[in-house]
């Protein structure tokens, strides 16, 4: 039987570096992705963490996630140490 959570496998050290890279960028994105990625709130519980509404949240979960995949990929295709 087929789990009933989905789960993307992700490169955590990839994610790690590019999350730290955003929070240098972005403090504020970097902190949204914390919450809503790691910690599983809402877009309105985030909201009222950072203190700024909803549609800022949406709006800047979804640039964030937008500059993570692009980094990661980016990351990705260096070539090992």
């Amino acid at each position: 039987p087929a789990s009933p959570i989905a789960i993307d496998i992700v490169d955590i050290e990839a994610l790690d570096t590019a999350l730290t890279q955003l929070a240098t960028i972005d403090e504020r994105q970097a902190r949204i992705v914390e919450l809503r990625f790691f910690s599983g709130l809402t877009v309105e519980e985030t909201a009222g963490v950072v203190g700024i509404s909803p549609r800022t949240v949406k709006r800047e979960w979804q640039m964030s996630r937008a500059w993570l995949r692009r980094e990661m990929s980016r990351l990705g295709e260096q070539p090992s140490a």
